[in-house]
């Protein structure tokens, strides 16, 4: 397992030497100057100012820390082990694969396992440590089609309930919030989550184009993982019948106020459909996350999803994860076990975009679409020093949070 813990504070530093990536272009030969957390300064080498620190970048890239939206576990831990530990461990194992803020999320666990698992994660909230911040969690189980439930433990798929879900909101820790749009109730839930001011999704759903349109009259703007465990004109036309209608995707590709994401880990999506997202929706409508399960780091093998009590197995052969196969049927993909570093290389690799643009869809853009793009996403002056060095190779060879270093 990878650990990270505070090394000495650095309130005052210069990175020099370095290749900035902006949103738009990459500022060669740049220097960039934080100052008590915060980034004061990004551009050429400035005459009258100096730093108690400075640090040769010796010509690598200073991109902004990642940020996943869609993540569940990593280094022997699901967020839904309700722990303070198991969140700690999460963190951890992220930030050394270059991730800075990230928004836990559920799976379709119980209701009690969900309230333990908000609850552990406001517990690590409130501590003054080294780990990525916890922006606010993503209510992304149970409300799932039961036909598009993918690796998730069946048992706890479940329609939306209002008495349910308003404990959930209640918490105040609920950033993203996820329902399939075909489900009874779910404009009710969409209602509540427009009211706290969440980014609202549609995933693990068979919904019709007609049933997203409705849908983002009531609030939804994203779309989990595309193209995995959602509709399509075919699965469309099986649930609904004649005449075939549109599907999920068509409505993301039609509605241009829609985002949705990927999983770059080169198992989920070849690269011709990792290029046909990039073009299609672009930088500003595309996000690159992990998805990824408690496997990250560790050796190949069986593990749960979800809770580690009654999660559902899952096997990870150390490049993705398999769910297992079942009454014959073969196994079929479940979460990945790489970190967002990874996404970021292979996107880069596969697709045509831009090292700006695909550091844009690991940072910036899912900033956006939370509404913490003021404080976080990008190197510009006034927001949080949350930053990484990358080599040529773009690997992680430093991680700065607020300003300080990670010791790895």
């Amino acid at each position: 397992m990878n650990a990270f813990h505070q090394s000495t504070p650095t309130n005052d530093l210069c990175i020099s030497n370095c290749q900035a990536v902006l949103p738009d272009r990459i500022l060669a030969n740049a220097c960039i100057y934080i100052d008590r957390g915060q980034i004061v300064f990004v551009g050429g080498e400035p005459q009258a100012r100096h730093a108690g620190n400075t640090l040769d970048a010796h010509g690598n890239f200073v991109v902004p820390g990642y940020i996943d939206l869609h993540v569940h576990g990593g280094a022997g831990h699901d967020f839904m082990d309700g722990t303070a530990e198991a969140v700690r461990g999460v963190l951890q194992a992220h930030a050394s694969h270059g991730t800075t803020t990230i928004f836990p999320t559920t799976t379709t666990g119980s209701q009690t396992q969900i309230l333990e698992m908000i609850a552990a994660c406001q517990a690590v909230m409130g501590n003054e440590e080294l780990l990525p911040k916890v922006a606010g969690v993503h209510l992304y189980g149970p409300y799932f089609a039961p036909d598009k439930v993918g690796c998730h433990s069946p048992a706890g798929c479940r329609p939306p309930s209002f008495d349910e879900y308003r404990q959930y909101f209640e918490t105040g820790l609920v950033r993203i919030a996820t329902c399939a749009a075909e489900l009874d109730n779910c404009q009710d839930f969409y209602s509540m989550a427009r009211q706290h001011r969440c980014l609202i999704t549609c995933g693990h759903s068979n919904a019709s184009y007609t049933e997203m349109k409705a849908a983002f009259e009531a609030g939804v703007r994203h779309v989990d993982h595309f193209w995995c465990a959602m509709s399509s004109v075919p699965s469309v036309r099986s649930r609904l019948g004649v005449p075939m209608q549109g599907s999920m995707a068509e409505f993301v590709l039609m509605e241009r106020a829609m985002s949705t994401e990927v999983i770059a880990d080169g198992y989920h999506l070849a690269p011709e459909l990792l290029e046909f997202a990039f073009c299609m929706l672009g930088p500003e409508r595309l996000c690159l996350v992990t998805d990824c399960n408690r496997a990250l780091d560790m050796p190949p093998g069986n593990y749960r999803f979800g809770n580690d009590y009654d999660g559902s197995f899952f096997q990870s052969d150390g490049q993705v994860g398999w769910a297992l196969a079942v009454e014959g049927q073969p196994a079929s993909l479940a979460s990945s076990v790489v970190g967002m570093d990874h996404m970021v290389r292979h996107m880069f690799h596969s697709t045509s975009a831009s090292l700006p643009e695909v550091i844009r869809m690991a940072t910036l853009t899912p900033a956006e679409r939370t509404g913490i793009q003021h404080l976080t996403g990008s190197l510009e002056v006034g927001k949080q020093a949350d930053l990484l060095i990358l080599n040529q190779d773009l690997r992680v060879e430093k991680v700065y949070i607020a300003g300080k270093e990670c010791a790895r």
